[in-house]
């Protein structure tokens, strides 16, 4: 029997951890009266906060993720496998056990107050969002941003979620130094394919108000067309771009569908399940662009994917980009504004 869908998860079962040589094996959802899995909330009890990686397709070195797992759910996200390494699995385990640094703001803080540290831009977040619906409780990235505006640090937030604009105060006073940008993920307009392909974000309008808000704010707007799934939304590429174009954004990006480990058979799943009538197609052109294959972990295409069809979404993301007036490069920011505030009354002569 085929697993229920889940009210309010993308997946539906747990894939064996590929570093695991036992697994708990339990029967799919296949009964309405079964409870769904709840959402737990662990410590993670990380000493450090700030991540770096010198990968060479990535435009950034160093993030920030107040949260490892994410109860957005998107049925895509790349970061899923990243939950292996807890010994999770990257199902239903990365939507329903969330770690929390609760530390956070205080590790940043220190950090940023040693003197060996250079000024530069941090992602908020690298991996998982923000802006998940716990941080409406814990607020622990509003606390990191605060740390950031005290220090004059430049941050640049990617999130699908509305809840960004409730930090306006902290992201406009750090966007007068020019140390702040914001970039809203759209990969759809279609509010039934969003609900069950990212059930827990916030909708297409929300997205494209909190664009709008933002913009207003003086806060440089990217909007970042991720993933483009082939088959499924890439005909939505130019009115995504103009929807953001006319809230507010400056500037956009794309990415094209990854499917790296265990989240190539979650999405296979989720196809079967939703989109039955179109599965066949999508993942044939997923091949036709991944050398054959649902996924190609290659720095040099891994994000944009090559062939025919991938140069035609490239093609045709240009020319809306051009016609719209949208910079397919984001804002730089500056650290030039960057200091070390006094602790307490003791006042830093030479600062």
């Amino acid at each position: 029997m085929e697993p229920l869908p889940i009210r309010g998860r993308a997946a539906t079962l747990n894939p064996p951890n590929r570093f695991e040589r036992i697994e708990i094996v339990r029967d799919a959802w296949t009964d309405p009266d079964d409870p769904a899995p709840r959402t737990e909330f662990l410590h993670d009890s990380s000493r450090s906060i700030i991540a770096c990686n010198d990968s060479p397709d990535i435009g950034f070195e160093t993030s920030i993720n107040p949260y490892r797992g994410c109860e957005h759910g998107c049925i895509y996200c790349y970061a899923r496998p990243y939950h292996e390494y807890l010994g999770f699995s990257a199902g239903l385990d990365f939507e329903t056990k969330i770690l929390v640094k609760a530390q956070a703001p205080e590790l940043l803080r220190a950090r940023l107050a040693s003197p060996r540290w250079e000024p530069q831009t941090l992602i908020v977040c690298g991996v998982t969002d923000p802006y998940q619906p716990i941080e409406r409780r814990l607020r622990l990235t509003r606390g990191c941003l605060e740390v950031l505006a005290e220090f004059r640090n430049p941050v640049s937030v990617t999130t699908k979620n509305h809840l960004v604009t409730r930090d306006l105060d902290v992201l406009g006073e750090l966007a007068e130094h020019g140390a702040a940008s914001v970039t809203l993920s759209i990969t759809t307009l279609d509010d039934r394919l969003q609900r069950v392909m990212e059930p827990r974000t916030s909708s297409p309008a929300r997205r494209l108000d909190a664009v709008a808000r933002l913009a207003e704010a003086g806060i440089p707007v990217n909007v970042n067309v991720a993933p483009v799934i082939p088959g499924l939304t890439e005909h939505e590429l130019p009115r995504i771009l103009e929807a953001a174009a006319a809230a507010g954004a400056r500037s956009a990006a794309y990415l094209m569908l990854r499917l790296p480990h265990g989240v190539a058979s979650l999405f296979q799943a989720w196809l079967a399940r939703h989109f039955p009538d179109r599965k066949e197609k999508v993942l044939n052109r997923i091949r036709e662009m991944r050398c054959g294959k649902l996924n190609d972990p290659r720095f040099a295409t891994r994000l944009c994917g090559e062939g025919v069809f991938a140069e035609g979404i490239a093609d045709l993301f240009e020319v809306t980009c051009r016609k719209l007036r949208l910079d397919p490069r984001r804002a730089g920011l500056s650290a030039a504004a960057f200091r070390r505030p006094a602790r307490g009354t003791q006042l830093r002569l030479f600062d």
